[in-house]
C-alpha cells in the first residue's frame, strides 16, 4: 500500500479523499492556487504545495506544475478527484512515466471512454443502445445549425471532453444552436483545455439514472446500483439519491450488467459511472462514461457500505477487489443535496464573498457498514444519518475562480420517506450567510409533490418554476406552527429584556398576555399561557398550540417542539419580531400589542427603488462581450451581454423592448453584483 498520496484537486473532494487516507494511514499532499492559500483541503493534509495563480489554466490543470508538486514532496500516487485533470491522458501518462500510480483508470481508458464522442462509438459497435446523434467534429457555427437540422430539434451541444454541465446547451432552433456553440466551445477551452463539440438528440421528459461500476486490473468488475439525478438545472445536478425511484429490479439489473460489461470492454480499473436517459417506459440509453469518481458517490456509499475512495486507492495499488457482486445490497435510501454559492432568486447565478456563518448541521453516523469490505447487518428501524461532505469553513472565501460548490449535504434512512424528512430537517439545521445560495430551493424541492412522488424528469426545474425561484409560500398550518413558536419566543425575549438586575420578582408582570403574530401577509391574535415546561398558545378560532424548546434569545437556531412534533427555525432578531426561515421560507415575523398591530396597519409599504430600464449585473464576474450599442433598439428576449463567471458564461438578455441609451462596461470589465451595465430610454 501506498505511504504518501497527492490530491490533484481541491475544495471539498479534496478534503473527502484525505479522510479516507487518514483513515487507511497513508500521509496526504495537498496543492493550492494563490487563491486557495487558506483552503479548508490545505489545512487538513499533511503537506501542501503551492502550483500557481488562481485561474485553473494557470495552476491546477498545470500538468508540469502537478507533477513538479509529485516530484517534491515524493508522492507514490495521486488521487485527481473530479473535473481538473481528473479525465486527462496526458496526465495519466505523465504519471506513469515517472512510476506513480493514478488512482484512476488506465490512460487508455481514459482515452476510450473518458472522450464523449469516442465512447458513443464504442458503445454503438458493442450494441449499446444511443441517443441519436452526430459523432464528429464540428467546424463552426455553420455547421452546427446544418447538423441540428439534420438531428432534429431539440438538440444538445456539448463539449466532448466536458462534465459538471460545463460545455452544454439545449438548442430548439438555428439562433439557439448557433449562439450554445459558439458558448460551449468557449466553455470547454476555458475549463478543460479541448475545444471540441458534439450534438446530439435532446430527449424531451427524460431522467437521468447512472449506474456506479468499480473494477479491478484482474478482470472483475461489479456495480453497486444505481443514481437518480433527474433534479438538474444548466444540465448540472442538484439533486441525487440512490436507489431511483423510478428503476424496477430487473432494469438495475439489465442497467448494470451493461455497465460493467462496456466498462471491461476498455479494460476499465478504478470507480467509474455509466450514464443513461431513461425514459417513460424505462428503455434506457448509453450517455457516457465518466471515468472518474463522481461528486454524488456520498449516496451510493450510505447504501451500500462501500467506500468508493477506498477502493479506488486499493485497485491502484494493485489490489482484487474483495467484493463480489453477490455482496452488494442496496439498503435504505440516500439523498444529497448539492449546496452552492448561487443566488435561486436571481435564476441561480453565482455568488462570491466571505461566509460569515457557516455551521451545517451535525454529521451523524448510522445505517450501512462494513466489515472487511463485505456488507454487515441490516439498519435498525427508525434510524438516520447526516453527512456533510464540505471543503469551506466559517469566515472562508467563496473564489470567483472555481465551481460555486459549498458542500454535499446527505441524510440516509431506511424509507426514502424517512430520508426525505430527515434532510427537510437538516437543511432546515444549516446556518449559511454571508453570500448568495441555494438552500430555501433544494429546501422547496424537499417539500414538491412530484419529488416526494418520485415522478421527477430533467426538465423538473424549467417546468416547476418557469419564471425563476422566487421563494416558498408556507400553508396555513405550517404559518400557524410558525406563529406559536415566535409568539412563545418572543414572550421569553421580552422577559428578558425587562430584567432590572436585583428586582427579578415582578418582570413576568410586565409582559402581556396578548399578542398579534403577522407573517406572510397573515395575522394570527394570539394569547400566551406560560409555565416552567413550556407555553400553550391559544389562537382566536379556539385551537391551541403546546410549543417547548430550550432556545434563548440570541440563539440563531431554534429547536422546538410543537404539538409533540419538531420544528427548527434560524432566527435573526428585526424590530418588534424575528426574521425566521424554515422549510425554504424566508419570513418577516412580527410579533406586537393588539395597539401596536393596529398602528403597524396604518404605516404605508415602502416600496423598493424602480430598475426597470436597466440592465443590472447579476453576479460578480467579468463581461466577455456587450451584444449592443447605444441608440439600438432592442427586442424582448435578444442578447446583450454575455458575463463569465465561476467558469460559466451567461447571456443576459433584454427583457423588453427597449432603446439602449447609455452603456456603462465593456469587454473585460470586472464587475459586482447589482452594477448598472446598460441604461434603456
Amino acid at each position: 500500500m501506498f505511504n504518501k498520496i497527492l490530491i490533484a484537486n481541491r475544495g471539498e473532494i479534496a478534503c473527502r479523499v484525505i479522510k479516507t487516507a487518514r483513515k487507511m494511514g497513508i500521509q496526504t499532499v495537498a496543492i493550492y492556487s494563490d487563491a486557495d492559500r487558506d483552503a479548508l483541503h490545505v489545512k487538513m493534509a499533511d503537506e501542501a504545495v503551492h502550483i500557481g495563480p488562481p485561474p485553473a489554466n494557470q495552476s491546477y490543470i498545470v500538468i508540469d506544475n502537478v507533477m513538479k508538486a509529485v516530484k517534491e514532496t515524493g508522492a507514490e500516487a495521486v488521487h485527481p478527484g473530479y473535473g481538473f485533470l481528473s479525465e486527462n491522458s496526458k496526465f495519466a501518462e505523465a504519471l506513469e512515466a515517472e512510476g506513480v500510480a493514478f488512482v484512476g483508470p488506465p490512460k487508455g481508458a481514459i482515452e476510450a471512454m473518458g472522450d464523449k464522442i469516442t465512447s458513443k462509438k464504442i458503445a454503438q459497435e458493442a450494441d449499446v443502445s444511443t441517443v441519436p446523434g452526430y459523432m464528429g467534429l464540428i467546424e463552426d457555427a455553420d455547421d452546427a445549425v446544418k447538423i441540428s437540422n439534420q438531428v432534429g430539434y431539440p438538440v444538445m451541444i456539448k463539449a466532448s471532453a466536458g462534465g459538471g454541465g460545463k460545455g452544454m446547451r439545449i438548442a430548439w432552433n438555428d439562433e439557439e444552436a448557433r449562439e450554445g456553440f459558439q458558448s460551449s466551445k468557449n466553455e470547454a477551452a476555458n475549463s478543460f483545455g479541448d475545444d471540441r463539440i458534439f450534438i446530439e438528440k435532446f430527449v424531451t421528459q427524460p431522467r437521468h439514472i447512472e449506474i456506479q461500476v468499480l473494477c479491478d486490473s484482474h478482470g472483475n468488475g461489479i456495480y453497486l446500483g444505481e443514481r437518480e439525478c433527474s433534479i438538474q438545472r444548466r444540465n448540472q445536478k442538484v439533486v441525487e439519491e440512490a436507489p431511483s425511484p423510478f428503476l424496477d429490479e430487473a432494469t438495475r439489473k439489465a442497467m448494470g450488467e451493461q455497465a460493467v460489461a462496456l466498462a471491461q470492454a476498455v479494460d476499465y480499473a478504478s470507480a467509474g459511472t455509466v450514464e443513461f436517459i431513461v425514459d417513460g417506459d424505462r428503455n434506457f440509453y448509453f450517455l457516457e462514461m465518466n471515468t472518474r469518481l463522481q461528486v454524488e458517490h456520498p449516496v451510493t456509499e450510505l447504501i451500500t457500505g462501500v467506500d468508493l475512495v477506498e477502493q479506488m486507492i486499493r485497485v491502484a495499488a494493485g489490489e482484487k477487489l474483495t467484493i463480489t457482486q453477490d455482496d452488494v445490497k442496496l439498503n435504505g435510501w440516500a439523498i444529497e443535496n448539492r449546496v452552492y454559492a448561487e443566488d435561486p432568486y436571481r435564476n441561480f447565478l453565482p455568488s462570491i464573498g466571505r461566509l460569515s456563518r457557516y455551521r451545517p448541521p451535525a454529521e451523524v453516523a448510522a445505517g450501512p457498514m462494513l466489515d472487511n469490505g463485505k456488507w454487515a447487518d441490516e439498519a435498525t428501524e427508525g434510524s438516520t444519518a447526516v453527512r456533510n461532505d464540505t471543503g469551506v469553513y466559517d469566515g472562508g472565501e467563496i473564489s470567483m475562480y472555481y465551481d460555486p460548490m459549498i458542500a454535499k449535504l446527505c441524510t440516509w434512512a431506511p424509507t426514502r420517506d424517512e430520508a426525505i424528512e430527515a434532510m427537510r430537517n437538516a437543511l432546515d439545521s444549516f446556518e449559511l450567510e454571508g453570500i448568495g445560495h441555494n438552500l430555501p430551493f433544494v429546501s422547496a424541492v424537499m417539500d414538491h409533490p412530484i419529488f416526494i412522488k418520485g415522478e421527477m424528469t430533467t426538465a423538473f426545474i424549467e417546468e416547476q418554476y418557469p419564471d425563476g425561484f422566487e421563494g416558498v409560500e408556507l400553508g396555513k398550518d405550517a404559518l400557524k406552527r410558525i406563529a406559536a413558536s415566535a409568539a412563545a419566543m418572543y414572550r421569553v425575549a421580552e422577559i428578558r429584556r425587562t430584567r432590572i438586575s436585583g428586582r427579578m420578582d415582578n418582570h413576568e408582570r410586565k409582559v402581556g398576555k396578548h399578542w398579534v403574530v403577522t407573517l406572510q401577509g397573515e395575522e394570527f391574535p394570539v394569547k400566551i399561557k406560560a409555565d416552567k415546561k413550556g407555553s400553550t398558545i391559544k389562537f382566536e378560532d379556539g385551537t391551541k398550540m403546546r410549543v417547548a424548546s430550550d432556545w434563548t434569545p440570541g440563539d440563531s437556531l431554534a429547536t422546538l417542539d410543537v404539538d409533540g412534533s419538531p420544528l427548527v427555525l434560524k432566527v435573526d432578531k428585526i424590530t418588534s419580531g424575528f426574521r425566521m426561515r424554515s422549510r425554504g421560507a424566508d419570513l418577516k415575523v412580527h410579533v406586537r400589542t393588539p395597539r401596536q398591530a393596529e398602528l403597524a396597519r396604518l404605516m404605508p409599504e415602502k416600496l423598493p427603488p424602480d430598475t426597470s430600464k436597466m440592465l443590472l449585473c447579476p453576479m460578480p464576474g467579468l463581461v466577455v462581450k456587450v451584444d449592443v450599442e447605444v441608440g439600438q433598439e432592442v427586442q424582448e428576449g435578444q442578447a446583450l451581454c454575455t458575463i463569465e463567471a465561476m467558469k460559466m458564461e451567461n447571456i443576459l438578455r433584454a427583457e423588453k423592448k427597449g432603446i439602449v441609451s447609455k452603456i456603462n462596461a465593456g469587454a473585460g470589465d470586472s464587475l459586482a453584483v447589482d452594477e448598472v451595465i446598460m441604461e434603456f430610454e
